[in-house]
């Protein structure tokens, strides 16, 4: 098995929880495959936003096709 990995940043207004949902979601929405998700970093938007905007950086893991 061969594996690629790639980061995504998912968004939430209420939680970093739902902000790593929000990135896994759209993962297995457009990828095939995907085996497990690592959490990097979080953050949280404050400046340009009127409300809190949680961060979630991930690292997907899917397998490539053979």
């Amino acid at each position: 098995m061969v594996f690629k990995k790639i980061d995504l940043i998912g968004t939430s207004e209420e939680s970093f929880e739902d902000a790593v949902d929000d990135a896994i979601e759209r993962a297995e929405t457009t990828l095939e495959n995907v085996h497990w998700v690592e959490v990097n970093e979080l953050g949280v938007e404050v400046g340009s936003v009127e409300n809190r905007e949680y961060q979630a950086e991930v690292e997907i893991a899917f397998e490539l096709d053979e």
